[in-house]
């Protein structure tokens, strides 16, 4: 695997990175400065990721959170996707309890009535099922986990008190069980020798949230913010047959690049109609290159006066009308 020590989210929360995630260009460029507005849903003339693959023969499948609509035209299904299990309002969907009718767990476009369990371990368990059931195909999974977004909430037995924070304890849980259902995807892709020769990108939609104690040390700041804490996420690349394993890249990327790249990686055209925004990783991530972006751009929108521009290891950011400018190279922690 690849550690890219630069690695961003191109919202500071969640919805808004996904848009940009799904359409491979900036999310304001069609209206997305928000979890609400992202929540709602944005144009469906947009062009989604699995749209690309068809013309290459994939399948494609969606699982867990999907907070990009909340009528059936938005639903993954009909947006690309040929399987989804998941649900498509807010982010903070009960782990346990899946009885809430205004926020089901759907497959495809079906409500699931008798659904139990713990709701990572059922995500984990759904793409394992998805990579047996096309392992002689190409496919594309979409694989998003709620953990660790709010409610805190895992299985009592694995709850250690360690932090001295109970909340912080449960995330710890919670990121446990998602580790597990990481490394039961790998082993899915292992037991069909996949691994070497499958595109595997992982990354976070925001950094941590003070709602869940979370620590985003040495970084400034968290969720809902322009600061580094809240934008510079875990990011990792995988992809042994093409790519040197074991290494760090320091290029500034971000979640915006996962189509491009997806799309370089399976030779497929870039569109022309509706340019994308982002780039291909490849060259930064094989060495080839140590800048993608000129600039990276945020922002949540007029109201809120939240935005920010990284330009090399300059970064300028602007909230409630104070504007501050860091060395990145020399104050990671945005502190000067």
């Amino acid at each position: 695997s690849i550690i890219c020590s630069n690695g961003y989210a191109s919202g500071h929360v969640c919805s808004p990175t996904r848009a940009g995630l799904m359409t491979g260009r900036y999310q304001q460029r069609f209206g997305v400065y928000t979890a609400g507005e992202g929540g709602s849903g944005m144009p469906l003339e947009e062009v989604w990721i699995p749209t690309f693959l068809k013309k290459k023969g994939y399948v494609s499948g969606a699982l867990g959170k999907w907070h990009l609509g909340l009528t059936p035209d938005y639903n993954a299904v009909n947006r690309g996707f040929d399987e989804f299990y998941g649900f498509m309002g807010r982010g903070a969907h009960p782990y346990f309890d899946f009885d809430d009718p205004e926020h089901p767990i759907l497959r495809g476009l079906e409500p699931i009535t008798d659904e139990k369990g713990y709701l990572t371990t059922r995500i984990t368990e759904e793409a394992v099922d998805f990579i047996s059931r096309h392992k002689e195909s190409p496919f594309f999974l979409y694989v998003a986990y709620n953990a660790v977004h709010t409610p805190a909430e895992a299985p009592a037995e694995d709850i250690k008190p360690l932090t001295g924070d109970k909340t912080r304890d449960i995330l710890i849980a919670m990121l446990k069980h998602l580790d597990l259902g990481v490394g039961a995807i790998v082993d899915e892709l292992e037991a069909h020798d996949l691994f070497e020769n499958t595109l595997l990108i992982y990354l976070s939609d925001n950094g941590g949230a003070t709602a869940m104690s979370a620590n985003n040390a040495p970084l400034r700041g968290n969720k809902q913010l322009d600061y580094e804490g809240g934008i510079r996420v875990p990011f990792i690349v995988s992809w042994p047959a093409k790519l040197k394993g074991g290494t760090t890249c320091d290029v500034p990327l971000w979640s915006t690049d996962i189509l491009p790249t997806i799309l370089a990686a399976t030779g497929t055209e870039s569109p022309t109609e509706r340019p994308l925004d982002g780039k291909n990783m490849l060259p930064a991530l094989t060495g080839e290159t140590e800048r993608l972006h000129e600039h990276l751009f945020w922002s949540s929108g007029g109201e809120s006066g939240k935005w920010a521009i990284r330009s090399g290891k300059w970064k300028l950011v602007t909230q409630k009308e104070k504007t501050e400018l860091f060395d990145l190279d020399a104050d990671i922690s945005e502190s000067k």
